[in-house]
């Protein structure tokens, strides 16, 4: 009975410093498939492994291959994508929010999936073929993907949790979900997040 997501406020001491930090990185204007740019350079939150290990009650580790652990990521109003509705490739998912109070809009959505009845991805590639057939569950969340993520009516949002400033949401990376509104039009009023993409500690033992 896995946990689907955990949410921390206040999550740090002095939030303000990690803001000004992410605000003095640089963001290179490298189009991906959603919406916003991710910082090149990454800051390096001292016990921030061991902190969310203990929140979500099991040993975790950055994932390596990731590039975007973390990285900060600035998305604005007039940023656009490719894609919306996604999954992740972790163990946990982290976004801890780093906008202003007076800026904060929308937040992090959760959704089903109409056509197929389903909030998450199969777990496995059993799984994936006796629900639907499918040779493998890469494979079926890629085709379903390509056709439907940037297709609101093929999903019905079932949950959003609202953006705070310094609030902290650790979630499963394999349900259904989006990173919510962009916003403002300068550095200092879009949205702005620390991210985190946690691998279980105890596979590696």
């Amino acid at each position: 009975m896995p946990t689907s997501f955990i949410v921390v406020d206040d999550f740090l001491d002095n939030p303000h410093q990690l803001r000004d930090a992410a605000l003095a990185l640089n963001y290179p204007d490298v189009q991906g498939p959603y919406p916003g740019r991710n910082s090149a350079q990454r800051i390096n939150l001292e016990g921030l492994n061991e902190q969310v290990s203990r929140l979500v009650g099991e040993p975790l580790m950055p994932m390596a291959h990731n590039q975007a652990h973390g990285k900060c990521r600035i998305a604005s109003a007039n940023d656009v994508g490719t894609a919306k509705v996604h999954v992740d490739s972790s163990h946990w998912s982290g976004i801890l929010y780093l906008s202003r109070p007076e800026d904060c809009k929308g937040g992090t959505e959760f959704f089903r999936h109409k056509a197929t009845n389903t909030e998450r991805v199969p777990y496995n590639d059993q799984e994936a073929m006796q629900r639907f057939g499918a040779p493998s569950a890469k494979q079926w969340i890629a085709d379903l993907l390509e056709t439907d993520s940037s297709d609101d009516s093929k999903w019905e949002m079932t949950l959003r949790i609202p953006m705070r400033f310094n609030r902290l949401i650790l979630l499963r990376p394999w349900l259904w979900h989006t990173a919510g509104e962009s916003f403002g039009s300068t550095m200092a009023d879009s949205r702005l997040v620390y991210l985190m993409f946690f691998a279980s500690a105890a596979a590696r033992r």
